[in-house]
């Protein structure tokens, strides 16, 4: 443990983002979970419900910084791409 005050602070601000980030990043994967569920049982309309919602989903945590904007990008582009392709 740290003894400097600090780095005391750092640490606890540490994990405060780190749990911020975690809950995030799963909140984008069971979006895109919803999305590959939809796709694989066939249902158009519920796949791109799924999509809109993990498009928002994606580019909040995007902005929030706890994705690169080229990954959160990609992930919706290969999310668009399979609701497109059905």
């Amino acid at each position: 443990m740290a003894n400097i005050k600090s780095a005391k602070k750092r640490i606890l601000v540490t994990e405060k983002k780190t749990a911020r980030n975690k809950a995030i990043k799963s909140g984008v994967k069971t979006s895109i979970k919803k999305v590959e569920s939809a796709v694989a049982s066939g249902d158009k309309a519920a796949a791109e419900a799924a999509l809109k919602s993990a498009t928002s989903t994606i580019d909040r945590a995007c902005t929030k910084g706890v994705y690169h904007k080229n990954n959160a990008s990609r992930k919706v582009s290969r999310l668009a791409s399979q609701v497109a392709s059905m």
